[in-house]
């Protein structure tokens, strides 16, 4: 025979809960409650659960919070699939846009500048954010203006695309530039 330590309780599993409330678990004295087959409106809780008896189905309180509780007559299983199935969905339709880094130099030519150009079109249309910047390495520092005149040459070049955030602006050794990409129509 075990022995148990004398201050704690015995041990007991967690018995997983219902995200939703069922049946007998409903403790508000009148619901709303919708489903197939059924007029909309409310009803004494105890109505409602003979008629989700009738139907072999659950009695699932869908909003809690709201006045008299919404609850629907629908079979558990069914719904949580439902359910699952719909986030699921959404979840897939929402698609978390990324940053890009584009780098320049002060000294970067016209082709590598065109080149970046459709490499950040091509992001935008896409939907991530653009962010660009000029390094400066050593004495380059002193081309402050070389930058600053190349990022502002780059939105204008992105215009149609996408919005300059805010002016170009000095971080350290770097110039940068965000842009977003404009809203679908």
């Amino acid at each position: 025979m075990q022995k148990r330590s004398k201050g704690r309780p015995p041990f007991r599993p967690r018995v997983p809960q219902n995200e939703h409330r069922l049946n007998r678990e409903i403790t508000a004295l009148e619901v709303r409650v919708i489903g197939e087959g059924i007029e909309p409106g409310l009803y004494p809780i105890a109505e409602a659960l003979r008629m989700a008896e009738e139907q072999e189905v659950d009695l699932v309180e869908i909003s809690p919070n709201a006045v008299p509780p919404v609850c629907r007559i629908i079979d558990y299983k069914k719904f949580l699939y439902e359910k699952k199935k719909k986030d699921k969905e959404q979840k897939a339709k929402a698609r978390q846009s990324e940053v890009k880094e584009i780098r320049f130099t002060p000294n970067t030519d016209e082709h590598d500048f065109d080149f970046k150009a459709k490499h950040a079109e091509k992001f935008l249309k896409e939907g991530d954010k653009v962010k660009c910047y000029v390094q400066f390495k050593g004495r380059a520092i002193m081309f402050q203006e070389r930058g600053e005149l190349l990022l502002l040459k780059f939105a204008e070049r992105l215009a149609e695309f996408g919005s300059l955030e805010s002016m170009p602006k000095m971080e350290g050794r770097r110039m940068l530039a965000i842009f977003t990409p404009k809203k679908k129509k």
